[in-house]
């Protein structure tokens, strides 16, 4: 009996040790074709060149502005909501009318989000299309992801936090900023990086409310194009193997971008959480 449950539990973790080999293997597969296609086109004066000269350094500027103000406007939000479903709300019709709209949020085809933000920022607020419309489209976009990232890990902090810092005569809004949120530090910036791998990837909504000019922006009133949709049109015009050449290596750049946020959520959490360790 015994032997028959370590074969089974033997057969059940070489299969997942397959599965992680396949998908470490794929992810290899996709970042060596890329780096061997965009080879020879992938340099500092490809990063940091004007568009006129074939660099990318405004669409890098336009990506930078529209992430920042992104999470400006929506990590504030996404917080507080979250604070209030975990530590405020009881199961009432409006939280549950609440919880329904975060879901179908979450739902919404992004092309929906930018055709929104098109008729309402850019043409009712009159932004026009601009770096502010696109954000504020976005920011709408990513709400559900911080919401649900950071109410997740406030569940984390055991109720015996809450029940003494309530017994020591702390009041609500205290036990919650000095006790309850410091050990969620590592949920709440997982969040945010998650919420800048969200912007970066989207093409749709920032196609229809940030624009496809390739000037380098000097205010987030201004329009201008964004990684994504720089590489779009590459791949759309690309004629001449050089075309496609500059295409794989935008490709790469975003790749980059993305591995550095995926690392640095994990440099972040793990200096949150051995500083908690330490004070504690």
């Amino acid at each position: 009996m015994i032997t028959a449950r370590k074969a089974r539990d033997g057969f059940l973790f070489g299969i997942m040790t397959a599965a992680l080999v396949l998908v470490a293997a794929i992810l290899l597969l996709i970042l060596a074709y890329i780096l061997v296609q965009s080879a020879g086109f992938l340099n500092l004066s490809f990063i940091f060149g004007s568009a006129e000269k074939g660099g990318i350094l405004p669409m890098i500027v336009t990506t930078f502005y529209v992430v920042l103000v992104s999470l400006v406007i929506a990590l504030p939000v996404g917080i507080m909501t979250a604070i209030f479903l975990n530590e405020y709300s009881l199961n009432s019709p409006a939280v549950r009318l609440l919880r329904l709209a975060i879901e179908t949020l979450a739902g919404i085809p992004s092309i929906i989000y930018g055709l929104f933000g098109l008729l309402v920022f850019c043409r009712v607020f009159k932004f026009g299309q601009s770096i502010i419309a696109g954000a504020l489209t976005l920011s709408i976009m990513i709400l559900p992801v911080i919401i649900r990232t950071v109410e997740e890990s406030l569940k984390t902090i055991p109720v015996s936090f809450r029940e003494g810092s309530l017994s020591l005569g702390a009041t609500k809004f205290q036990t919650i900023f000095f006790v309850v949120v410091p050990p969620a530090l590592p949920g709440i910036v997982t969040s945010a990086i998650l919420a800048v791998g969200r912007v970066v990837g989207e093409s749709a909504p920032v196609l229809l409310t940030v624009g496809i000019t390739r000037n380098l922006p000097r205010s987030i009133f201004e329009s201008g194009r964004t990684l994504t949709i720089h590489l779009y049109y590459l791949t759309k015009e690309a004629i001449h193997p050089d075309d496609f050449g500059i295409a794989f290596a935008t490709a790469g750049v975003l790749i980059i971008v993305v591995l550095l946020i995926n690392t640095s959520t994990k440099i972040i959490t793990w200096l949150f959480k051995k500083r908690m360790g330490e004070s504690e």
